[in-house]
């Protein structure tokens, strides 16, 4: 089976050779005009300079988490840690440095084509280059922490010979060297937990930097000084600029890249917590299960570089960026789904599987009630679903359909319509994708047990490059925009960019849809497996009844349901924290914003140029300062309440804090999305007699400030949310497990 980490290894470095290949390629792009390679550059200059001072608190934080993990897990946990942290920095790093690159290339290939196809091309390549990133990256990390630990490190031959240890107590497994906390569960947990670390740092001060210099810009900019958005006397407009890259390419990097990592591990640990409970005990079946996720997830890295390779190789490109980015990821979706049932025919078609024994065929105690097929459809219940909540998010976002329509008509009767029309946009449509996961959790688990459905949330995200690719080309146009504006360049410039970055909102929206779908299916893989490590070793399981066995949970437990409700309560207290970060930060970017309008002789005239970088500093030093305590917030609560209360309370938070979290990033994303297109297409003239500038212009402009930090900072930071709590729970359970405040008095009441 080890043979089969070399299609994990191909498919890493022809994602990262590709990625290499195009960020070259777009470097070599003419710049344009000196004004424009001015504002490039000092978009560069800036992005760089957060992040390298954002690296320096990360590197901080991640140097004592590990330490932690070395002392209280095992060193391997450590080091796979430090591996995981590593991966996402790189990925957010690289794609960030590509998007500063990229932007002022777009807009030099606009001005000098005026062709949207060609433009789009630039913008998706530069795109591709974090995409490509991510899924490389990610993989790569995942091969080394399998070769290092799992093969040379002996920790995956630990995991089946344990099974023939004749001991199965906590003592007799220490005897035989098989404690849980050297696992190899622990130590890709280690990973997965490196990656989230660097997500939340990445996603949340990206993100509250970003849309304090976007509401600050806007807020007095156009609804104020009624300026255009990214003119060049806006003292804010530099920042915002900065913002779309620190937070929409590298938190979005590091996002995804957590995302697809915690969807890959989620169905290993998952095999291998089955098979230490002695729910199955065939390790030919193990191997086959632990190694299948990651060569899926290979093969779906590949199919996402021919998928990424099919629009850039095109002699020419349609008018239609919507219909190109679709048939990209189409094209990813459908080689992946032909390479997962390829796969497992060839994995688990074994006909000793479907013999009887002693407590059944293999496959029923694996749960593949399907036989071979099973995980190759439990993979596709997850991309189905996740195209299905794609299309449900489209639908709700786009300007292309009524309900964002509707936003933009409010508008016409002032900000509190368009508000309250939003709103309801939002809230209704959390229900239909709700459903569809619903769906796809309930057939997952029909056809492959917990196991499929830790699959499905790994089919949704096994073209992630390609959805990561989409994702990013929208700031990059977004920031071309800019360029465009502030350079002074040809209306029609701004025309096409515009264009670009509208549906990149649609694209942005619906790759929102599938983070929060995989969370939380990835989220209740881990919540299964924490169940499996917090269970007492010597109860065992049973052959004869799968894993519903030993992992049922009683949610009226007291104790459980007591955990559900802080659980539920947790999202909103993180979101609030988000949101009111970005409003201090906003607050004291519009007051110099002001002051420069109001201090500075000649700039609204434009005569002189504002003070962009003290608007830069302002965010820098806001977007640090803010994000340490909601980043320090999904840390810290499972561990603080698993000392304290025990197994149950932290499963219910586990429970509690997933299923609001699901509601809130969907409500989130598509409302606020709905509000930036619903401004945009008043923007365009679709409404007679509202066009820019107007009274109900500047009502979408309100709307899509209060849309701003909910779209960009709260929903994309809610999944990392559940899934970090999720993994350092698993992480930690094996301690807090037996060593718990609630323990030690009730052992004293006795």
């Amino acid at each position: 089976m080890e043979l089969l980490l070399i299609v994990v290894l191909f498919a890493a470095v022809l994602a990262l050779s590709y990625a290499a290949f195009s960020f070259f390629k777009v470097k070599k792009m003419d710049e344009g005009t000196d004004r424009m390679k001015e504002i490039a550059s000092a978009i560069r200059i800036g992005a760089k300079a957060f992040l390298d001072y954002e690296i320096k608190i990360i590197v901080i934080v991640a140097l004592v988490v590990a330490a932690l993990m070395a002392l209280l897990i095992s060193w391997q946990a450590g080091i796979a840690f430090l591996i995981g942290a590593t991966m996402s920095e790189s990925a957010g790093y690289i794609g960030m440095r590509i998007a500063t690159y990229a932007n002022v290339r777009v807009a030099n290939k606009a001005r000098n084509t005026k062709n949207l196809g060609e433009t789009l091309k630039v913008a998706f390549r530069g795109g591709s280059v974090m995409g490509l990133s991510v899924g490389g990256f990610a993989l790569l990390g995942v091969f080394v922490v399998y070769i290092i630990f799992g093969i040379l490190g002996g920790q995956l031959d630990a995991v089946t010979s344990a099974a023939h240890s004749t001991d199965n107590s906590i003592l007799g497994m220490l005897v035989d060297g098989y404690n849980m906390p050297t696992s190899f569960t622990m130590t890709l947990s280690g990973y997965a937990l490196g990656c989230s670390v660097i997500a939340i740092f990445n996603r949340i001060g990206g993100g509250i930097y970003t849309k304090a210099a976007d509401m600050g810009a806007d807020l007095v900019g156009k609804t104020e000084a009624h300026i255009p958005e990214d003119d060049p006397r806006n003292p804010a407009t530099i920042a915002d600029n900065v913002g779309d890259n620190v937070g929409d390419v590298a938190g979005l990097g590091s996002d995804l890249l957590e995302s697809y990592v915690s969807s890959i591990l989620a169905s290993v640990i998952l095999a291998i917590e089955l098979f230490s409970k002695q729910i199955f005990g065939d390790t030919v079946i193990l191997d086959k299960m632990i190694y299948f996720p990651i060569v899926f997830a290979g093969i779906g890295l590949i199919a996402c570089v021919l998928g990424v390779a099919s629009l850039l190789i095109k002699a020419k490109l349609s008018d239609n960026p919507h219909k190109e980015l679709n048939l990209a990821t189409w094209i990813s979706a459908g080689i992946a789904i032909i390479g997962v049932f390829a796969f497992s025919y060839i994995s688990f078609n074994d006909p000793s599987f479907s013999a009887k024994g002693e407590y059944g065929t293999v496959f029923e105690t694996v749960q593949f009630n399907l036989g071979w097929i099973s995980p190759a459809i439990a993979a596709v219940c997850g991309i189905v679903s996740g195209i299905l909540v794609g299309l449900v998010a489209e639908r709700y976002t786009s300007a292309d359909y009524k309900h964002t329509k509707r936003v933009s008509a409010a508008s016409v009767e002032g900000p509190a319509l368009n508000i309250t029309q939003g709103l309801a946009l939002g809230m209704r449509s959390c229900m239909i994708p709700c459903i569809i996961l619903g769906v796809a959790i309930y057939a997952a688990y029909a056809v492959c047990g917990m196991y499929g459905v830790a699959l499905a949330a790994l089919g949704m995200l096994s073209f992630v490059a390609t959805t990561v690719s989409v994702d990013t080309y929208g700031p990059i146009s977004d920031n071309a925009g800019g360029i465009a504006e502030m350079s002074g360049l040809d209306k029609d410039v701004r025309k096409i960019t515009d264009h670009l970055d509208s549906v990149g909102n649609t694209t942005a929206a619906i790759g929102k849809g599938f983070a929060i779908g995989s969370a939380a299916l990835a989220a209740l893989s881990m919540m299964s497996s924490y169940l499996f490590a917090s269970t007492d070793l010597t109860t065992g399981g049973d052959f004869t009844k799968g894993a519903d066995s030993i992992i049922n949970l009683n949610i009226i437990d007291p104790l459980t349901l007591a955990g559900a409700i802080v659980g539920a309560a947790l999202p909103f207290l993180f979101s609030g924290m988000l949101i009111d970060a970005v409003a201090k930060a906003a607050r004291k970017m519009v007051e110099e914003v002001r002051r420069q309008f109001r201090e500075i002789k000649g700039l609204l005239q434009g005569e002189v140029l504002p003070d962009y970088k003290t608007c830069i500093e302002i965010s820098s030093k806001g977007a640090i300062k803010e994000m340490r305590v909601p980043a320090i917030l999904a840390i810290a609560v499972p561990v603080v309440c698993g000392f304290l209360f025990g197994v149950n309370f932290v499963a219910g938070i586990l429970i509690g804090s997933t299923l609001s979290a699901i509601m809130l990033a969907i409500f989130t994303g598509n409302a606020g999305g709905a509000w930036d297109n619903a401004k945009k297409y008043i923007e365009t003239g679709a409404i007679e007699g509202h066009a820019k500038g107007s009274p109900a212009h500047d009502a979408a402009v309100v709307g899509d400030t209060v849309g701003d930090p909910l779209k960009d900072t709260v929903g994309p930071c809610l999944d990392i949310f559940i899934k970090i709590m999720s993994t350092i729970a698993l992480v930690t359970v094996v301690v807090f497990r037996d060593n718990n405040l609630l323990n030690w008095v009730m052992g004293l009441l006795k």
